[in-house]
């Protein structure tokens, strides 16, 4: 992950902790999910920017699908709230909800068209991302010096035979550097199945042509974030939290 993208997720962890929470007056860019209910695996995403005071929707509304049990609460910049009775757990299947801080753009090619100071990793061979919670690398990436040979490791290969993650966008829930074990990984945006028709296992994925359009327009100098809640949800903390 680029060091001025890290620096920033770690100021955004430091924000979640410090009283009442609203986004950064850093923040003038603003992906937004809205799903109809915690239990929808379907999501409308939305992409604004902040001129003064004012957030202004760029382009049409487009199609999301998020995990197949739907959404939980998840660990990013957004305090939890008292009634959250249940967090994003590795394998159940959900979305993690909040706000979070968007990371580097991971992909198979040589290049994508981005913003120039957008950190870009091709991904190769010995590019692991370990979902492993035992792990002392958990949620994070690990390069080997050498080409994955055991098991576990292969088993955390980022590059696998699936179109679907050959272009991503890591969403930095759970993320270093305080990393909870078993509080799920490797929850990125990246491209949907079957046209729309699967759901996930707790990542937010689109058609292509919108992702590569989504990181077409992220600029890091306005700290982009990805807010992800269900219509309630969202209705309720618009105001307090300052959302688009």
């Amino acid at each position: 992950m680029g060091r001025k993208l890290t620096l920033f997720l770690v100021f955004l962890l430091a924000v979640s902790v410090a009283g009442g929470f609203e986004l950064p007056v850093e923040t003038t860019q603003c992906v937004v999910g809205v799903a109809d209910g915690w239990n929808s695996s379907h999501a409308t995403l939305s992409f604004y920017e902040k001129r003064g005071a004012i957030w202004r929707r760029v382009g049409d509304p487009w199609p999301a699908r998020l995990g197949s049990n739907g959404l939980v609460w998840g660990l990013g910049m957004h305090p939890l709230p008292a009634a959250a009775a249940t967090t994003k757990r590795e394998g159940d299947g959900r979305a993690p909800a909040g706000v979070f801080g968007i990371g580097d753009v991971w992909g198979y090619a040589a290049s994508v068209a981005k913003h120039p100071k957008w950190p870009y990793h091709q991904i190769g061979q010995r590019d692991l991302w370990v979902e492993d919670p035992a792990s002392p690398n958990y949620n994070r990436h690990l390069l080997l010096d050498h080409v994955p040979a055991t098991t576990w490791e292969k088993q955390q290969q980022m590059k696998q035979d699936d179109a679907a993650h050959a272009l991503k966008l890591f969403i930095a829930h759970n993320a270093p550097p305080k990393v909870v074990a078993h509080a799920g990984s490797a929850i990125f945006f990246h491209i949907w199945r079957a046209d729309g028709g699967k759901p996930t296992a707790g990542c937010t994925t689109m058609a292509e042509v919108r992702l590569r359009d989504l990181i077409s327009h992220l600029d890091p100098a306005r700290k982009p974030v990805y807010v992800l809640l269900p219509k309630t949800e969202y209705d309720a903390q618009r105001t307090q939290w300052k959302l688009p």
